[in-house]
């Protein structure tokens, strides 16, 4: 009797090669979960950024008002405040200069685009706008910090500024962009 060593593969071999492909594909998912998180936190940022932009060019076209300390708030997401009920209207034409500047901020922050349930389709998660009154340099320019603080999906290096300090848990979890404004 001849016994035909290439008979064909044994079920260990079948389950060993089952086994390793397993392995490889709950890496590429893990992988792709990664990816996925880290799209998310970059179109957060680049949404936030723009935010804070356009809000530090609103007060670097109105210097008197800034010095003044007229445009300093902490605007948080759905606020109940003054700016926050404003915010809640269907627009801010209602109301002129800083003001309006601040109703459209605190719109923007709180995401214009909502259901009718309340629930925010265009917002990062818990944006919190602050302007905060800073120094004046020695040259005479008063500076204030622009800044908007969100949550983020994953641990990371927790921001210097100080905009929504203590509200997302840990502070590793916390995220925030900032501009200086320079006024005089």
């Amino acid at each position: 009797m001849i016994v035909n060593s290439n008979g064909g593969f044994t079920l260990i071999e079948v389950l060993v090669t089952f086994l390793i492909t397993s392995v490889g594909l709950l890496g590429l998912a893990a992988l792709q979960i990664n990816v996925m998180n880290d799209q998310f936190e970059a179109m957060q940022r680049a949404q936030i950024t723009a935010m804070v932009d356009d809000m530090a060019a609103k007060i670097r076209m109105n210097p008197q008002a800034a010095e003044a300390g007229i445009y300093t708030q902490d605007l948080i997401e759905g606020a109940s405040g003054y700016y926050g009920a404003l915010a809640l209207q269907p627009e801010c034409s209602t109301v002129t200069a800083v003001s309006r500047d601040l109703c459209d901020w605190n719109r923007t922050i709180a995401g214009a685009a909502r259901m009718s349930e309340g629930q925010n389709l265009a917002s990062p998660l818990g944006a919190r706008g602050c302007i905060e009154s800073g120094n004046a340099s020695g040259s005479g320019e008063t500076v204030i910090r622009v800044s908007i603080a969100w949550q983020g999906m994953t641990n990371s290096i927790a921001p210097s500024a100080s905009c929504g300090s203590g509200q997302y848990g840990s502070e590793n979890l916390r995220r925030a962009v900032y501009r200086d404004v320079a006024v005089r």
